[in-house]
C-alpha cells in the first residue's frame, strides 16, 4: 500500500510502512541537469572528463490521487518556476512502480534522492568486487574491464595504470546493474541501460543519477531478505538449471591441439580426477602478444593446431567428457569471418563510414552490429553451425563490455545509450542459438560481462579475469565477493576461474594458490580451471603428484555433492534464491551483514574458504544453530571459532538438521578425516 504525507513543503511517501521518499527542500527528490561528458576508450578501459554539469533542484510539489481500472495512482509534480517532472506511482504485481513525464523537455543529468537510514546495509549493483556492503560508497555503473589490481593504493594497480592504463578501482566492473538491495527489507531496480552513479555515501539519502530519465523505477518489499532477492528474479528473470554433466567433476582448461588435451586428460584420470569436460579455448586457433597467448578471434574449428577434434570430441562424449571452446562478439581483423561480416554490413560502422576496428592490444577486430537484425541471425548461424554442429558442448561466451561511444549503429541508436545494455545482447545471441539448436538443457555457455537481461539469458557467469594472487580487490577474495553481490542483484549462478587468469607485473600463480581455489571451487555449482595469460609462469594442475592428488579428492567432493547441488540449482531456476548466499539471508544479524569471506551453499552448507596464503587455520563466526563440521564430524554451536584448515580441509559446517545429513555424513566419512578443530 502507497501512503502519501504532506506537511506543507514536506512531502513523505511510504510503500507497505518503509519510508522511501522524504522529500523538502532542503533535500529534494528529483533534481535534473544537462552535463557534457569527454569518454575515452583505451583497450576496454574507459576514463570519463565532466566538461560541465548544470542541475536544477526541484524543490515545490504538487499531488494529485486517481484511479484507473481500479488501480489508484499518485501523481507528484516536482517543479520549480521553469522545469517540471511528473513522478507516477501505482502498485503492480506487490511491488511499487514510478514513472517520470518531463512534459517534453530533454535532461541527460537525473537525480533521484531515497530516503537512507545511518544504521543501514546495501548490497548488489550487480558484481563489486572489492565491497559486499556497498553504503559509504559510491558506485559509477558501466560495463568496462575489471581493471588489473583494483585498487589505486596497490602497487600492482599503479604499475598497471602507468603501462597500459588498465589498473582500474574498487567499483570498475564487468556487470553493472543498476539494482541493489536494502536491509531495511526492499530492492530498488530502474529499468535503464545508461550511465549511472548509485552513490550510499550519504547517511540521510541513497542518492542516484542517471544520465537519461529512466523508464521506471520498481521497489519490491518484503518480510525477509531472502524473499527479496527471490522477487528481484522474478521481475527480471531466472537462470535455467545447468546440464547434468557439469556436476559430474571438474572442467579442465587445456590449451596446444588435440594431442595436448588427450595425454593432460588421461593423466589426471588415471590418476583419479574426475573430469566431465575440457576447455580449449584455443580451439579456433591462437595468437602471441607481449600479454602473453592470445586467440585468433574466427569462430571455426583450426584443424592444423587441432587435428582430428571432430572425431576427438565424439570419441569423448561416449567417454563422458564433453569439450568446450570459446567464442565473442567481435571478428579478427582479416580474418574470414570479418570479411563476411564486412561484406554483409555486419559490423558497426566508423565515423568515416569504414568499419570501426577496436585494438585489443597488438591487433584489431570488428563489432558485430546487435541492432541489426540480420547481423544477429548471421552470428546465431555462426554460433550454430562452426560451435554447435561441430560437436561442442559450451563455450565462454567472452567479453561484450568494449562497445565504444563514438562508433555508429545500423539503427541509428547512440551507443553511449547502448553501451551497458550490449553485454545482455550478447547473451540473447547466444540463448537464441542455442535454443534453435535444440540443446538448451545441455549446452552450457558462460560469461563474465552482463546486466539485467543476463538473468534470463545467460546460464552461468563467471567472475572474470582475477589476478593470480591473494588479493582483497582482484585476488581469490574479489571472486567470492562478486559472486556474492551478483547473487544480490539476482544472478544465482556464478564460478570463477581456478587459480585466477591475470599474470603481468611479476605476478605468478603459486601451488598453494590453486590448491585453496580449487577447495573453494569444489564448493561452488561449476568447477573450472584456467593457464592464465601467461601459462609457463603458473602453477598448473598437473604440476606434481600431490596436486593432481589434491584435484582428485576435490573433485570427487564436488561430484558426491551432486544431489544437493543440483537441488539448490534447481531451487535458484524455480525460487530466484541464488546458490552461493551470504549468510544474512538466512542469519540476517550482526556480524553477518558484513561477512563476505564465507558464504552459505544453499541453506545447509556453511563454507569458509582460506583465503590467505601459509594459513593453517582461520577464525569465522557460526550462526546460532547446531552445527557438524564436514571434515572432523565434531558437533559445535554457533560462536566464534578458530578452526584448523589444512589444505584439503576448507572450514565447512553443516546443519545438523538439515533434510540432507545422510548425504553429508556419508561424505564425511569418505573425506573426512581431520581430527579436531578449536
Amino acid at each position: 500500500m502507497i501512503a502519501c504525507t504532506m506537511d506543507g513543503s514536506h512531502l513523505c511517501v511510504e510503500y507497505n510502512g518503509l519510508l522511501l521518499i522524504d522529500h523538502c527542500p532542503a533535500r529534494p527528490f528529483v533534481i535534473v541537469g544537462n552535463g557534457e561528458t569527454d569518454i575515452d576508450m583505451y583497450r576496454g578501459n574507459f576514463f570519463f572528463s565532466e566538461r560541465s554539469f548544470t542541475t536544477h533542484p526541484l524543490t515545490s510539489y504538487s499531488i494529485t490521487e486517481s484511479v484507473i481500472e481500479g488501480v489508484l495512482y499518485y501523481k507528484v509534480v516536482f517543479h520549480d518556476d521553469l522545469r517540471s517532472v511528473t513522478c507516477s506511482l501505482h502498485e503492480l504485481d506487490d511491488r511499487l512502480h514510478i514513472s517520470f513525464e518531463t512534459g517534453g523537455v530533454t535532461f541527460n543529468r537525473f537525480l533521484l534522492n531515497f530516503f537512507a537510514c545511518e544504521t543501514e546495509h546495501v548490497y548488489g549493483c550487480g558484481e563489486q568486487f572489492s565491497y559486499l556492503d556497498l553504503r559509504g560508497r559510491s558506485f559509477p555503473l558501466w560495463t568496462q574491464e575489471q581493471g588489473v589490481g583494483r585498487n589505486k593504493e596497490t602497487a600492482i594497480t599503479r604499475i598497471a595504470d602507468e603501462q597500459d592504463k588498465a589498473g582500474g578501482d574498487y567499483y570498475t566492473t564487468f556487470y553493472p546493474q543498476p539494482t541493489f538491495v536494502s536491509s531495511r527489507g526492499y530492492f530498488l531496480h530502474a529499468e535503464t541501460y545508461c550511465f549511472a552513479t548509485f552513490d550510499f555515501s550519504d547517511p540521510q539519502r541513497h542518492n542516484l543519477l542517471f544520465w537519461e530519465v529512466p523508464q521506471e523505477v520498481v521497489i519490491g518489499r518484503k518480510e525477509t531478505l531472502i524473499d527479496v532477492v527471490s522477487d528481484i528474479s522474478a521481475l527480471l528473470g531466472r537462470q535455467r538449471p545447468l546440464p547434468k554433466w557439469c556436476y559430474d567433476g571438474v572442467i579442465l582448461g587445456i590449451q596446444g591441439g588435440t594431442e595436448a588435451c588427450l595425454k593432460k586428460l588421461d593423466k589426471m584420470r588415471s590418476a583419479g580426477v574426475h573430469v566431465c569436460g575440457i576447455w580449449a579455448q584455443d580451439w579456433q586457433g591462437e595468437k602471441h602478444t607481449t600479454f602473453g597467448k592470445r586467440l585468433r578471434w574466427n569462430w571455426q574449428w583450426d584443424e592444423a593446431l587441432y587435428p582430428g577434434l571432430d572425431t576427438t570430441i565424439q570419441e569423448l562424449g561416449r567417454q563422458g567428457v564433453c569439450f568446450l571452446g570459446y567464442i565473442n562478439p567481435y571478428v579478427l581483423a582479416g580474418a574470414p569471418l570479418f570479411k563476411n561480416a564486412e561484406e554483409c554490413g555486419y559490423l558497426a560502422r566508423s565515423g568515416n563510414g569504414g568499419t570501426y576496428l577496436v585494438d585489443f592490444g597488438e591487433f584489431d577486430a570488428g563489432i558485430v552490429d546487435f541492432t541489426n537484425e540480420q547481423a544477429c541471425r548471421w552470428y546465431c548461424d555462426v554460433i550454430e553451425r562452426e560451435l554447435i554442429g561441430f560437436g561442442l558442448s559450451g563455450w565462454m561466451a567472452d567479453f561484450g563490455e568494449y562497445l565504444p561511444t563514438d562508433c555508429i549503429l545500423s539503427d541509428g541508436s547512440s551507443p553511449l545509450g547502448m553501451h551497458n545494455a550490449w553485454p545482455g545482447m550478447w547473451a540473447q545471441i547466444n540463448r537464441e542459438a542455442v535454443e534453435g539448436s535444440g540443446r538448451a538443457d545441455d549446452i552450457l555457455y558462460f560469461m563474465r560481462a552482463g546486466n539485467a537481461r543476463s538473468l534470463t539469458a545467460c546460464p552461468m557467469m563467471w567472475a572474470g579475469d582475477q589476478n593470480v594472487d591473494w588479493s582483497e580487490d582482484d585476488g581469490l577474495p574479489s571472486a567470492l565477493t562478486g559472486t556474492l553481490s551478483l547473487a544480490m542483484s539476482g544472478m544465482g549462478l556464478c564460478h570463477s576461474d581456478i587459480g585466477g587468469y591475470t599474470t603481468l607485473y611479476g605476478m605468478h600463480r603459486t601451488k598453494e594458490l590453486l590448491l585453496r581455489w580449487c577447495e573453494f571451487s569444489a564448493f561452488s555449482p561449476l568447477m573450472r580451471t584456467h593457464e592464465g595469460n601467461r601459462p609457463s609462469e603458473n602453477w598448473q594442475f598437473d604440476g606434481d603428484e600431490d596436486t593432481i592428488a589434491h584435484f582428485a579428492r576435490m573433485s570427487g567432493l564436488h561430484v558426491a555433492l551432486k544431489p544437493y547441488l543440483e537441488s539448490i540449482v534447481r531451487i535458484n531456476s524455480e525460487r530466484g534464491i541464488p546458490v552461493m548466499r551470504p549468510v544474512f539471508l538466512h542469519y540476517p544479524c550482526e556480524p553477518f551483514f558484513d561477512c563476505s569471506d564465507a558464504y552459505m551453499l544453499g541453506e545447509d552448507l556453511l563454507v569458509a574458504p582460506v583465503m590467505e596464503p601459509g594459513a593453517v587455520s582461520r577464525s569465522l563466526i557460526l550462526p546460532d544453530e547446531h552445527w557438524v563440521d564436514l571434515f572432523s564430524g565434531s558437533e559445535v554451536c554457533g560462536g566464534y571459532r578458530l578452526i584448523a584448515a589444512p589444505i584439503g580441509f576448507p572450514p565447512v559446517f553443516y546443519r545438523k538438521e538439515s533434510v540432507w545429513s545422510d548425504l553429508f555424513r556419508s561424505i564425511s566419512e569418505r573425506f573426512g578425516g581431520l581430527n579436531g578443530w578449536r
